[in-house]
Parts: C-alpha cells; sequence; structure tokens
C-alpha cells in the first residue's frame, strides 16, 4: 500500500530540526490572540476557517481549541456558512469563537438564492491536494509491480503531453486515470540510519484508452521527463474535505530529510518528506514548527590556558579546605 508523504503546509525556510511547539501539550497550549483583532467577522464566499482563525489568532493551527471541538469534531467541523456571522467571546477568560445566530426583520422583496449553500472549507483544497495524492513515500521495490510503459508512438524516447504509450498489462475495469512515477532515493533517517522508505517521483498523468495485455494510454501532464520503463499508479479519488490543519496533542520532533523537487531550499508550499509518520502519532493535518539549530558562538578573546589554571587552582583549594580537620575547642 502506498503511504502519501507527510508535508508542511505552510513552510517557511529550510530547517534540520522540526519539534513541534510545546503548546501543543494540552496542559501547555495557550491561546494567544493578534493585537487589533476583530470582535466579529461576516463570512464571505471564499474564506476559510484556517482564514478566519488567522484574523483572530497568532497561530491559527490552534483554532480547533478556541472552537472547543473535541476530537470527533476535528475530523468533521461544524459547517460553516457565507453570510454566517462570527464572533469572539471572551466571558469564560479564555478566547472562543462562536456562530452568531440572529434574527433580522427584512423589508419585502425578492430574494434569488441557490437552493443549496456550499459550506467553507478548512482550507483551500486547490493547495493542499498535490500534497495528499502525487508525491509517495514507498517500501523498497513497491514499484516493481506497478504497471510499465514498454513503448511509446513513433519510437519516441521522451515522452511528452498527448503522447500515445503502450505498458505491459492493465486489467479491465481498473482506473482510467493514473499518476507516472520513477523510484527515488532512499530515505534515510539521519539520527537512526534506519531506512524509511522510497522515493516516488512523481512525473505526470496518463489516461488509459485500451485496457488489455499490452494496454494503451496517453500522456495528459508531464512535470518531468518520462521515458520507458517508467511506472504508473493509480490516481485515485480519496476526498480531503476535512483535512483539518491543527496541532498534534503531544511533542513530536525530526528532521526534514528529503526535499520533493529542490536541493536543499524550499519555501511556501513545498512538499518535503520528514523522518516521523503515523507510528509517532502524526496523523492529517498536524502542523509542526520549523527550527535550525543556531550556531556555536566563541568568545574571540577566551583564553583556555588561564581559564583551565583557575579552575585547577580552584580544585585545589576544594580540596585542600576538605582535608583540613577541625579541632573541638
Amino acid at each position: 500500500m502506498f503511504r502519501n508523504i507527510i508535508t508542511l503546509l505552510m513552510l517557511c525556510c529550510l530547517s534540520l530540526h522540526l519539534p513541534a511547539q510545546e503548546q501543543a501539550k494540552e496542559d501547555a497550549q495557550a491561546v494567544l490572540l493578534k493585537d487589533n483583532h476583530p470582535q466579529r467577522h461576516v463570512v464571505v464566499k471564499g474564506d476559510t476557517l484556517w482564514d478566519i482563525s488567522a484574523k483572530f489568532l497568532k497561530d491559527p493551527w490552534l483554532w480547533p481549541k478556541v472552537w472547543k471541538f473535541n476530537r470527533t469534531e476535528i475530523k468533521n467541523p461544524h459547517l460553516i456558512y457565507p453570510g454566517d456571522v462570527i464572533v469572539l467571546d471572551l466571558s469564560s477568560g479564555s478566547p472562543q469563537l462562536r456562530l452568531l445566530r440572529e434574527t433580522v426583520t427584512l423589508e419585502p422583496g425578492i430574494i434569488e438564492e441557490p437552493l443549496e449553500k456550499k459550506a467553507i472549507t478548512t482550507i483551500p483544497l486547490n493547495v493542499i491536494a498535490p500534497f495528499l495524492s502525487q508525491p509517495l513515500i514507498i517500501e523498497k521495490a513497491q514499484l516493481a509491480n506497478s504497471p510499465r510503459i514498454v513503448s511509446a508512438q513513433d519510437n519516441r524516447v521522451v515522452l511528452s503531453p498527448n503522447t500515445k504509450i503502450y505498458l505491459n498489462k492493465i486489467e479491465e475495469g481498473e482506473s482510467r486515470d493514473w499518476y507516472v512515477y520513477r523510484q527515488g532515493s532512499d530515505l534515510i533517517d539521519p539520527v537512526t540510519k534506519k531506512l524509511l522508505g522510497t522515493e516516488a517521483i512523481h512525473l505526470g498523468n496518463a489516461k488509459i484508452t485500451k485496457y488489455g495485455e499490452p494496454a494503451s494510454a496517453v500522456i495528459t501532464k508531464a512535470k518531468e521527463e518520462i521515458f520507458i520503463k517508467d511506472r504508473l499508479v493509480e490516481s485515485g479519488d480519496e476526498g480531503v474535505t476535512n483535512f483539518v490543519p491543527h496541532a498534534p496533542e503531544d511533542e513530536i520532533s525530526g528532521c526534514i530529510i528529503k526535499i520533493y523537487g529542490g536541493l536543499a531550499e524550499a519555501g511556501p508550499q513545498s512538499i518535503i518528506t520528514i523522518s516521523k509518520g503515523s507510528s509517532d502519532g502524526l496523523e492529517p493535518g498536524h502542523v509542526l514548527a520549523i527550527n535550525r539549530f543556531g550556531k556555536i558562538i566563541k568568545d574571540p578573546e577566551f583564553d583556555l590556558e588561564k581559564y583551565e589554571a583557575e579552575k585547577a587552582a580552584q580544585k585545589s583549594d576544594t580540596e585542600a579546605g576538605s582535608s583540613t580537620e577541625k579541632i573541638p575547642a
């Protein structure tokens, strides 16, 4: 079974250390309001729960805390619609966001509204969809049994969009939409040196035009050069509508071990691989802070010989004092 790469949505800079903020623990988690935060917000089309929370909070990933959602509700949050009014309630002593349900008297008239109002999402789906479906971490040699490109029209070497390709075998009834992958480098934990998996590089997309042995398809998208022997993986149709950014319950510390499509630097919305996963308590939606170890600062005028001499003198005085016997008067 293929495993999606765990990614960070709001990546600011490359780091070699990824601890979850200590506030992620329930007993230490502090919700801080932004300066000049509003008292209320009217939801408009295009808003997300993340955007709305960011208007009130310094750390928007703590939004489930101010909405007082439990774990079940975090995975399936209350529906909020354009036109709803969200107010900041401080009466309990801690910030809480609430929906204000008001009764308004309207003058007679004609108002056109769609029959079904579409609830706002927690975070824009077009931002997170590539993170959840395209880069993969696989087991060693896991692509070996996936459908393989065996040839292409006109004996082409580099395959581009609209190129017809031939596959060794895809059975009738399987998906029509596939991703094209190539096995990448091994992913090693830099601390434990343990092999965590192998990177599967997403090259593009293909659509099946004929099932069988061989089968045929058309390249519909190419992010990188596609060659003979590259492999196909079903695109799947997993929904991401309940993807909810929130802080982990416990502190999690790991390392960035791979930048997807990069060498040593990354930026906002970059896709990365980290050394921790579901077995360490991570789940879809967890947001981690990025930190980098600072440099070691040395005193340019530090005299090591003088320091060692002073330490030796202090040790000698201590030993001499402890060996002196006190005679009672």
